[in-house]
């Protein structure tokens, strides 16, 4: 009889290209061996090179579409992506915790589209340490993390928000021939290195790391063994085509 897998569930937007959003973090998940779950947070009009508008869905919306599936499923680890509002992912965040104290959560900060839409200006300061302290991830992308706390660096911007949880930073947007993603948590970094690809550009890849991320947690490797499987993973979606979708093939 073959092994039951674990669950994951996705909370975030729905990108109708399937390249980005809940689509994209299910077929992330079934490849890395995890049943998905998802719930939706925006309904987006969109492809892989142009976003053109948002519907939200309100947060008692998503709630409704969560707790059916925690009552039902054991769910452990949770991912949080595109959402219409800070102050509305950190009462998310509240009432995922009330429903499950242990419940592990990884946000993926989608601050703005790939086409140029920007969702959500600099967080307050406290607004953010509060997101954060609810936190057992956070997977930023250089712009990102100095959108988030704008430093000298990004790196110097992950360093102040691992002061409060951990920090997957990816290293997509920086130069040279590897891409290098860094993992600040207790006090320690981790360094996964890729060679950087000559058609690598993805639409959805932060969506794919973070959800791969979530994959290997749900399957029990710590989150340095599962931030590294995760850039595993996403390097092979990357080198997958030489357009824009990638292809999520079945380990």
């Amino acid at each position: 009889m073959p092994t039951l897998r674990p669950y994951a569930l996705t909370i975030a937007g729905f990108d109708p290209s399937a390249g980005a959003g809940v689509l994209a973090d299910v077929k992330t998940l079934e490849a890395s061996g995890v049943y998905g779950l998802a719930a939706c947070t925006a309904l987006t009009v969109q492809t892989d090179v142009a976003f053109e508008r948002v519907n939200w869905v309100p947060l008692v919306d998503i709630q409704a579409q969560v707790q059916p599936l925690l009552a039902r499923f054991e769910v452990g680890f949770v991912k949080v992506g595109l959402i219409e509002s800070l102050p509305l992912l950190l009462e998310l965040l509240q009432w995922l915790r009330a429903q499950n104290p242990l419940i592990q959560v990884v946000w993926d900060p989608v601050l703005k589209a790939t086409a140029g839409y920007e969702f959500h200006p600099q967080p307050d300061s406290q607004l953010l340490k509060a997101i954060c302290q609810n936190l057992a991830l956070i997977t930023p992308n250089r712009p990102e993390a100095l959108r988030l706390y704008p430093a000298a660096t990004a790196e110097a911007a992950a360093e102040t928000l691992a002061a409060q949880c951990p920090v997957l930073l990816k290293g997509g947007h920086a130069a040279g021939a590897l891409a290098t993603d860094v993992l600040l948590a207790a006090g320690q970094q981790h360094v996964f290195g890729a060679p950087r690809l000559p058609h690598g550009a993805k639409h959805g890849s932060g969506c794919v790391l973070s959800a791969a991320v979530l994959a290997r947690l749900a399957l029990g490797d710590d989150l340095a063994e599962a931030c590294w499987a995760g850039k595993t993973y996403t390097t092979a979606f990357l080198a997958s085509t030489e357009t824009l979708l990638g292809y999520h093939s079945l380990s």
